[in-house]
Parts: structure tokens; C-alpha cells; sequence
């Protein structure tokens, strides 16, 4: 499943511990949560998440946290286990870290719509087909991952967020028909967002610079950018400069071929209207 199937039993014991070295630190240095979280950049239900295990820390707030209690290190090892997020692949993690802190993200999907836009009812659809069948658990798991990371594209303002979508994935109808209006009435509502741009590649197009597959990018505040691939039970996080570069290129031809903005919304409506 695109951004990462739940491929094996997810524990959140790391999590936990981790959250409870936080607690630890914090109420010995005599701080509420809120005032923690004010020191740190984060909200105090943040602050709860993570103590109690139940949100992975990104990257931000573990330097933020080593900092305000003491740093001494504790924190960035402790960091360096946690190996487990409830509903993200093992081989996904690392991405969606990084994704946290990115100030620009660019996808390209010609499979499925991409987790960052997916809706509920979407994804309980693809996870009824998946092999070996999942759990009513793990689906759970799936879809508050899913939920998770898509408050980035609201959490996030300064963030660009750049998608191109086959037509195809739409007029594919996964789920039937209900699920796919709710899927498109969720992309025209992402639209409306000053910091997200989706566009459609149509599906009859001669000249497109994308045939050999997704694309993923994105850019850290240190202004380095990373891609990464993901296929059948599989993922690799791409840094290696010359590749990164290949894919950059192919990506901005792609959003000159695809359809405009404005004419994208279009598109989508009058699918909407013909469901």
C-alpha cells in the first residue's frame, strides 16, 4: 500500500519509553507540560502524545527537548531506537521523519492517491485487499497514521506541497462509487489550501516524463533534498545527489505536461458530476 503498509505486528514499546524518559526529564526539571511545551515550540496535547507514547517525535522536537532539559544526550539515543510506528511500514519510517520537517514536498502517484490525500473510507477499501489480510487492528493503525501525517498539510502552513495525479486513479473508482466522490470532494477541499497544489496529468497525454514511475521529494530546512521509492513490500530513502537531481527534472517537466491548477479542479468537478 502506498506510504507504507502495516506489513507485520506493530508494538509501540519504544514509543513508550521514550515518552517516559521525556516525562522523567521533565518533572525533574520541575515543568508542567504546558510550560514545557511552550519552551520547546509544541502544544501540551503534543507534549501528552508523545509522554504517552502515542505520536512518534519528530525530529524538531527531540532537539528542541534535548536542549531545554539539560542536553546531555539521553534524549538523541533514546531517539535512535525508536524503531516502531503503530500502521507505517518499517521501510517508511525514516521518510515520514522526514517529512515532518520538510519545507517542500513533491509527489507524483500513478498508483493510488497518495496517503497525505487519502480519505477514510479510501483506505479502509485499499486495506480490504491487501495480502496477507490485515487485522481490524492493524486497519485502525493504518488509518490513524494516515490522519496523522495528513495534519502536516495544515499543521505546516510554510510548507509547499506539490502533487501530480494520474486521471486514472480517479476514474479507477477503488471503493466504488461513494468512496470515490468523498475522494474527490477531499482533493477540491486540498486544493483550497494556499500551501498545496495538485494537479492532474490527464489520461490521454503524448509526451510524459513519468513513465518509469511515483516520485517523491522533498527538502529539509537545511535546503538538502532526498527522494524515495517505494514498491511491492519495499522502500529506499534516495540521497545520493546526481540521482535526486534526475528525478527534480523529471518532476518539473511533469508539472509543465500535467494539467494547470485551475484546470485540474475543473477536471475533477465534472468527474464528481458524472459519478
Amino acid at each position: 500500500m502506498v506510504d507504507g503498509r502495516v506489513g507485520e505486528p506493530e508494538s509501540s514499546d519504544s514509543m513508550r519509553t521514550f515518552g517516559a524518559v521525556v516525562q522523567a526529564l521533565r518533572e525533574y526539571h520541575r515543568l508542567s507540560r504546558e510550560e514545557f511545551g511552550r519552551l520547546v515550540g509544541y502544544s501540551k496535547h503534543t507534549v501528552a502524545s508523545v509522554e504517552l507514547g502515542r505520536r512518534m517525535p519528530d525530529v524538531g522536537f527531540v532537539e528542541a527537548a534535548e536542549r531545554v532539559l539539560g542536553n546531555t544526550g539521553v534524549l538523541r539515543k533514546a531517539a535512535e531506537c525508536l524503531e516502531r510506528q503503530p500502521g507505517l511500514a518499517a521501510w517508511f519510517r525514516r521518510w515520514a521523519q522526514l517529512e515532518t520537517t520538510a519545507i517542500n514536498l513533491y509527489t507524483y502517484e500513478c498508483r493510488m492517491i497518495p496517503g497525505l490525500l487519502q480519505t477514510e473510507l479510501y483506505v479502509r477499501a485499499l486495506a480490504a485487499d491487501q495480502l496477507p489480510p490485515l487485522s481490524d487492528a492493524e486497519i485502525e493503525e493504518l488509518w490513524a497514521a494516515r490522519l496523522d501525517r495528513q495534519r502536516l498539510l495544515h499543521e505546516r502552513p510554510n510548507t509547499a506541497f506539490s502533487f501530480i495525479l494520474e486521471e486514472h486513479l480517479f476514474l479507477r473508482r477503488t471503493g466504488g462509487i461513494e468512496v470515490t466522490r468523498g475522494l474527490i470532494d477531499h482533493v477540491l477541499e486540498i486544493t483550497e489550501l494556499r500551501n498545496a497544489e495538485i494537479q492532474v496529468m490527464p489520461l490521454v497525454q503524448e509526451r510524459h516524463a513519468g513513465l518509469q514511475g511515483p516520485i517523491r521529494l522533498l527538502e529539509t530546512p537545511a535546503n538538502k533534498w532526498s527522494a524515495y521509492n517505494e514498491g511491492q513490500e519495499s522502500g529506499q530513502l534516495i540521497s545520493d545527489p546526481k540521482v535526486v537531481s534526475v528525478l527534480q527534472a523529471r518532476y518539473a517537466r511533469m508539472r509543465s505536461q500535467a494539467l494547470t491548477m485551475q484546470d485540474s479542479v475543473s477536471l475533477l468537478r465534472r468527474m464528481r458530476e458524472d459519478l
